[in-house]
């Protein structure tokens, strides 16, 4: 009777608390909109599941949640908290894009950069709530939608901010087809929805294989605390442009980068315990979140807009959209609200020139202020 009342006792039934419950359903809902809806399947379903394996209750209590030093949940965790885990991803990225479109278009690249007003007005907005100036800096980093960016500084910075942040920044990133096409919408006029972009030219394998290493160069030398971001960004792209690393590219754009999400999802989502989630600064993050990625939609547009001002070649203004960071999405998004009024303009291409360089961007950011406030 002993034992099984001391069963009884170790059992989550007993332990069970509303908070617990709160975050089980909210590992549930990601779980089903990464299923039903497919807003990022690979991104929602493993945070979702570690969601609801962080807050099991009693987990805690006998040595296996990612806070108890020793157990397999920490050292898994340790390539989050290291910043292993985004590096990797950022290979992966590197490995799958494309920069033909920018190269073929350098200007685009402007589009990229205003879209990282967000990231600047995150951090003022978040200083103005009540957070200390590391804790804002990590927060901003939102504002350009790149998930493995935001965990990167966050982990440097603000580590016990880092499960909310990584979370505000993968939801954002999942709901792009649902956030930015009201903000293009009410920012652009028909007529400017319907721009036909020129043709892009041709791009040669000598520019494609010399432009990570120029592009690394450049960028690393502006922000060298993103040095190792943008080193496996760029790395991942020469292994693919180069035509004699196919096997590494290969291993670094699928098994690697899956892997990684993975283990990068369900340790985030396993992070975000109740008494560590359930707080009025986690509120104030996803509303700061929120707010980030509408300015960095809205200013990409606009941008787009001031630039068709000064130039001949004209840009359709919804390219400016897929200055966020988050890959591919914001420039599908920008295809399909484009062939909604015409279905035959193709934007798709146009609109990864400023992608890529949000990516790009977002990384030299964290740089800059990891520069300044990590010395």
């Amino acid at each position: 009777m002993q034992e099984l009342i001391q069963f009884m006792q170790t059992t989550g039934f007993l332990n069970v608390e509303l908070g617990n419950i709160i975050m089980m359903a909210a590992g549930i809902l990601f779980v089903y909109l990464g299923i039903s809806k497919e807003f990022e399947p690979l991104l929602l379903v493993p945070i979702g599941f570690g969601m609801i394996v962080g807050n099991i209750p009693g987990v805690s209590a006998q040595g296996m949640g990612v806070e108890n030093e020793g157990s397999v949940l920490s050292y898994l965790y340790f390539g989050v908290g290291k910043g292993i885990y985004p590096s990797l991803i950022f290979l992966g990225v590197g490995a799958l894009t494309d920069f033909s479109a920018l190269i073929a278009n350098p200007r685009l690249i402007l589009l990229g950069a205003a879209a990282q007003f967000g990231i600047f007005a995150t951090f003022m907005g978040s200083i103005l709530l009540g957070f200390n100036i590391m804790e804002a800096a990590s927060i901003g980093i939102i504002g350009g939608a790149d998930g493995p960016t935001s965990i990167f500084l966050a982990s440097k910075l603000a580590p016990h901010l880092l499960g909310s942040i990584a979370l505000a920044a993968y939801s954002y990133m999942a709901l792009v087809p649902v956030i930015q096409p009201p903000i293009m919408r009410l920012l652009t006029t028909k007529k400017e929805r319907v721009i036909r972009m020129k043709s892009l030219r041709v791009v040669s394998k000598k520019e494609k294989i010399f432009f990570p290493i120029v592009a690394f160069i450049i960028t690393s030398l502006i922000a060298p605390g993103s040095v190792v971001l943008l080193a496996m960004l760029f790395l991942g792209n020469l292994l693919k442009e180069s035509g004699v690393t196919d096997r590494l590219a290969n291993s670094a754009k699928t098994v690697l980068i899956d892997v990684v999400t993975v283990l990068i999802g369900i340790t985030v989502g396993a992070k975000t315990t109740a008494d560590v989630f359930l707080t009025p600064a986690t509120i104030k993050i996803f509303i700061l979140g929120a707010a980030s990625f509408c300015v960095a939609t809205a200013t990409g547009v606009l941008f787009a807009k001031i630039m068709n001002l000064v130039s001949k070649n004209k840009i359709n203004p919804l390219v400016g959209a897929a200055g966020v960071s988050a890959v591919p999405a914001a420039a599908r998004v920008v295809q399909v609200v484009g062939q909604q009024y015409d279905k035959s303009n193709f934007l798709v291409m146009h609109a990864m020139a400023p992608n890529v360089a949000g990516v790009v961007g977002s990384a030299v950011a964290a740089g800059v202020l990891l520069g300044i406030l990590g010395s």
